[in-house]
């Protein structure tokens, strides 16, 4: 087991009160019973894309190769994250939360995801896009379909290992990168947005890619500043993408 020492790096004050601010919305808002898991608050939304979307193809009658790739994009990643999540949950997730903190979650985040394919289903935002379709298409899919091995690659992996030994993850996707769980993830949604084309989606991804993600990124790293091994994992691994950043 790894060692531990008492020097641990203190997340910023804006990234403190973000991550309050968002556990208190999502979790405790306005206290009462908390009768769900956050999981089973994210698990709804994922289970419930694939069948949105096929009733959005239906329902605006839209025969188009894009809206088929999109359900087969986001639908079928819904149906990717429940079979991770039977396999090997996040803990993260199973917290028991409030009523409004459960409606939070999905009003705030969760739901606009939904909204991402309504956008080109209905024609709403008619994408033209930068470069031919077939083209754009095969970019969409392959950053979904990479993305996807990333984020359950990483977090198998952080799962397993910490179920036998509690410490730092320093070897496979964790050798350059330290948060390649979330680079799958944004390599995931980033393949829906470029698929819609509109800059609502681009302005949720912002939100969530920023309030969120970066919040609980720096969160991770003040944790795993404890270790004695730290300085030295971080001098070389990257945060998200190796060489870049």
């Amino acid at each position: 087991m790894t060692a531990t020492s008492d020097i641990r790096k203190t997340p910023p004050a804006w990234a403190a009160f973000l991550r309050r601010l968002t556990t208190w919305l999502v979790e405790d808002a306005f206290g009462g019973p908390r009768p769900w898991k956050f999981a089973w608050v994210i698990n709804f939304q994922k289970a419930g894309t694939f069948f949105l979307l096929g009733f959005l193809i239906w329902f605006y009658d839209n025969d188009s190769t894009a809206a088929w790739v999109y359900l087969a994009l986001h639908g079928s990643y819904g149906v990717v994250w429940l079979i991770k999540d039977l396999s090997f949950p996040d803990p993260g997730w199973q917290k028991k939360i409030t009523i409004a903190g459960g409606i939070n979650a999905f009003l705030g985040v969760l739901g606009w995801y939904w909204v991402f394919g309504w956008l080109l289903i209905s024609g709403y935002s008619d994408p033209v896009y930068p470069l031919p379709e077939h083209v754009w298409f095969a970019l969409c899919i392959s950053l979904c379909l990479i993305g996807s091995v990333i984020m359950i690659a990483a977090d198998a992996q952080k799962y397993y290992t910490l179920r036998l030994q509690r410490g730092l993850i320093t070897d496979g996707l964790y050798r350059y990168i330290r948060h390649p769980n979330y680079l799958g993830e944004m390599m995931i949604y980033s393949s829906f947005a470029l698929m819609v084309w509109h800059w609502l989606p681009m302005l949720v991804l912002a939100w969530v890619w920023l309030g969120v993600f970066a919040v609980n990124m720096i969160h991770k790293e003040a944790s795993m500043s404890r270790y004695p091994e730290w300085a030295a994992y971080r001098q070389r691994s990257w945060w998200l993408v190796p060489g870049i950043w």
